[in-house]
């Protein structure tokens, strides 16, 4: 093998090996970014959970609210269920609660908070099997309820989320406007409530006050990404160093 054949490949091999450490510490550098967002996410939740229930803000106010400023609030409101027209939304479990293992569904039901004025209430966690309302008539509770609650901004549908299933009255993510819709309800509040309590007679649906137990792995992989693009590069000053020793000229 040639000098400059020696050299042409140190080069190219120079260059893939670059450019691989640049991926690889642009993927911990992103990681670290993460770790940041997720602390800070964390620590808000924290707060937020902590904190003493708020008045639900007014329906006035409604379309004015900001999701960064208010979502994961505490509130506390008067409400009178409308349980026949109660949806049900599919739960596979929450990242928020440890209590609802799926699978099996929230209970979403219309509730009157002021003249005309509808919030959506997740009233919480029913197992398979007992989403039937005619198996849970206990915690169809009648007249005006104070509730505390969290509120919670919609949630988006994935790539491989199923359709609505009108006919079965399920669906398969919290949006409130859009079971609304579908119900023929008229305007709702933008968000909904996650009910914390009363806890209903017969204890189904199921509410539960929210905790943190958000996965924190980003140091982890960080740290992953960081030690491969040392290894990558360490590997690439092997190569080179047994290559000069070998006669070839330092790229």
């Amino acid at each position: 093998m040639t000098v400059a054949t020696s050299a042409r490949r140190l080069v190219a091999a120079g260059a893939a090996s670059l450019l691989g450490i640049a991926i690889l510490a642009a993927l911990g550098t992103w990681q670290l970014q993460r770790k940041a967002w997720k602390e800070g996410l964390i620590a808000t939740l924290e707060q937020r959970f902590a904190a003493a229930p708020m008045p639900l803000p007014p329906p006035e106010a409604w379309p004015a609210l900001n999701s960064a400023d208010m979502e994961f609030r505490r509130v506390r409101f008067t409400a009178a269920f409308h349980h026949d027209q109660e949806a049900l939304v599919y739960a596979g479990g929450s990242a928020l609660r440890s209590d609802a293992a799926g699978p099996g569904y929230w209970v979403f039901t219309p509730a009157l908070v002021a003249d005309h004025a509808l919030v959506m209430v997740d009233r919480g966690f029913v197992p398979e099997g007992r989403q039937d309302p005619a198996r849970r008539p206990q915690g169809r509770v009648q007249g005006p309820l104070e509730v505390v609650g969290v509120l919670r901004w919609p949630e988006h549908p994935a790539w491989f989320s199923p359709p609505p299933d009108g006919a079965h009255n399920l669906w398969f993510v919290r949006d409130p406007v859009a079971i609304a819709a579908a119900k023929g309800l008229g305007v709702v509040a933008p968000f909904y409530v996650e009910q914390e309590s009363p806890q209903p007679p017969g204890g189904l649906p199921s509410p539960a006050k929210l905790e943190v137990n958000l996965p924190n792995n980003h140091a982890q992989y960080m740290l992953t990404w960081y030690g491969l693009a040392a290894a990558l590069a360490a590997v690439f000053s092997a190569y080179a160093v047994a290559q000069w020793r070998a006669g070839a000229p330092a790229p």
